[in-house]
């Protein structure tokens, strides 16, 4: 069966996430994706460990490459050239002629001085998709600033309706724990680039697309985002609790925490019913949304009192049972040693040159007929580099074997 995208070649000049994590989705659905990186070091992110790779003897390697790295360059070829050279720049230039899709994710400009930006490429390639990804984007005041995931965070809102409510222990912004502006960044990249392909297929034209993570960022407040546009009320930090739906938070139980998830009075009624307190859902403070909302402080201190009562599990076995939304809090572990998630296959095992296998959190698409494909494990530096200059550019062995000797690859 073949893959959705292996037509289509990727031509990566990014590194640490945003980008790497779209050319990784590209790749999984089945797209050359062609991984440019500095010979020597390569992506920053190989080295942002620990943890890093250990052999395939459990023993730990510090000159393997780093968890951080794996996550995101599954499905790629690695190919070292330095591009800041005449003869590098021509190898990417060449590469370039026959790419769909140049993903990068350069200060504004960057590549410009290379003659690697998009209208020298795109005078050699009329068709190529080029998506640049940058902090603030390519115009406005910000352009030329460096961005980064946590400091958009910040500057994009969502740290100020991230942790605990002003007035209670340990209250203060907080970040995700996740990179989820960069994770959210690569996804709209994606997709752009999808859109942007489905275009050339209709007209033969490529494009340039210019994603910016201060935009995605505040695209991503969603709900929130509108509740201020919507009241004039900028939102504040709630901790656990939801703006709009009450209960919709988590909930200590006699060995923990739960997390009770009501979406509508149907739910509400059923909770209170499994919780022996069928009443709250005929009190007029409570039976509707809009009025557990005004009144949630007085609701979630009775419900606290009741969930104190059960452990988790059985909390989490009762309110099921009642077609109630509910779930624990996983650590990591847990998550993965969880039946749904085995079941659905999120964590994959492939080999590796360096440890033998490598365990992978799994590409949660599932297409019925272009599945995702996982056919190599992130690349050690450099591992195709030899294959891509011979096979797509026709290169001797003797050719490659002098740019080797020059350190340009």
């Amino acid at each position: 069966m073949e893959n959705a995208l292996s037509h289509i070649t990727v031509l990566d000049l990014s590194r640490v996430l945003a980008g790497p994590w779209a050319g990784q989705v590209l790749a999984d659905l089945g797209a050359e994706v062609i991984k440019i990186e500095r010979p020597k070091s390569g992506d920053d992110t190989r080295a942002w460990g620990p943890p890093f790779m250990r052999d395939a003897e459990g023993r730990e390697n510090p000159a393997a490459d780093a968890a951080y790295f794996l996550c995101a360059n599954r499905n790629k070829k690695s190919v070292t050239v330095d591009f800041t050279t005449p003869e590098g720049r021509s190898i990417v230039e060449r590469l370039a002629r026959s790419a769909d899709v140049v993903l990068e994710n350069f200060k504004v400009g960057g590549l410009k001085a290379y003659g690697l930006d998009y209208e020298a490429l795109k005078a050699i390639n009329p068709r190529l998709i080029y998506c640049s990804i940058t902090g603030f984007g390519q115009t406005g005041p910000y352009a030329a600033r460096p961005g980064y995931d946590f400091l958009v965070q910040a500057m994009g809102g969502l740290m100020s309706i991230t942790g605990r409510a002003a007035g209670e222990p340990g209250a203060g912004p907080q970040k995700a724990g996740v990179a989820v502006t960069d994770i959210l960044t690569g996804l709209y990249a994606a997709i752009g680039i999808l859109a942007a392909l489905t275009h050339r297929e209709r007209t033969g034209v490529g494009q340039y697309i210019d994603l910016s993570l201060l935009d995605v960022q505040v695209a991503c407040l969603a709900n929130q985002a509108m509740n201020y546009l919507v009241s004039g009320n900028a939102p504040k930090r709630l901790g656990n609790a939801h703006p709009n739906i009450v209960p919709y938070q988590d909930f200590p139980t006699s060995d923990g925490y739960m997390i009770i998830a009501v979406g509508n009075d149907a739910q509400f009624t059923r909770l209170c019913a499994e919780m022996g307190i069928g009443e709250l859902a005929l009190d007029a403070r409570f039976a509707t949304n809009k009025n557990r909302v005004v009144n949630r402080t007085a609701l979630i201190e009775r419900l606290c009192e009741v969930t104190m009562t059960r452990p988790t599990a059985q909390w989490v076995a009762d309110l099921e049972n009642a077609g109630v939304p509910c779930g624990p809090i996983n650590s990591i572990d847990a998550v993965f040693a969880d039946p749904q998630i085995k079941a659905r296959a999120m964590q994959v095992v492939m080999p590796h040159p360096v440890s033998g296998t490598v365990s992978l959190v799994g590409n949660p698409l599932r297409l019925s007929q272009t599945p995702v494909t996982y056919r190599t494990a992130p690349p050690l530096l450099g591992a195709q580099t030899n294959e891509v200059l011979r096979e797509r550019l026709g290169m001797s062995a003797e050719e490659v074997a002098a740019l080797g000797a020059k350190g340009i690859i």
